[in-house]
């Protein structure tokens, strides 16, 4: 059963981490593809897992490499460049905070998602 309860916290979680990349790609690039949101936060939070669990014992730098990485896969994946990426990003953490918040508040889900850094 708790192998059951982690595949579905993982989706969910991932879920919810696409809805921030969506919500942002879709105000700053006009990109409005759901399923494209729900593979690059996929990406994303593996790349980010990559980096930090190499780089992410060197103080400050591992976490600005790692959150680099993650802006990375995004730039690659949307159209515009380094600034529209990195308002896609601060977009979709913002949301997912925002999303997450009303979801523990009402006691549907735990304070953590895939797929956005540091939420």
């Amino acid at each position: 059963m708790a192998l059951v309860e982690s595949i579905i916290g993982f989706v969910v979680s991932l879920l919810i981490g696409a809805a921030g990349i969506y919500l942002g790609a879709s105000i700053l690039t006009d990109v409005e593809d759901y399923t494209y949101a729900i593979v690059t936060a996929l990406i994303a939070s593996l790349v980010w897992f990559v980096v930090a669990a190499f780089l992410g014992w060197i103080p400050l730098l591992g976490a600005l490499l790692a959150l680099l990485a993650y802006i990375a896969v995004i730039n690659y994946r949307y159209p515009g460049g380094w600034v529209e990426a990195i308002g896609i990003a601060l977009i979709a953490w913002i949301a997912t905070v925002v999303i997450l918040y009303v979801l523990a508040l009402l006691g549907i889900t735990s304070f953590s998602a895939i797929g956005i850094p540091g939420v």
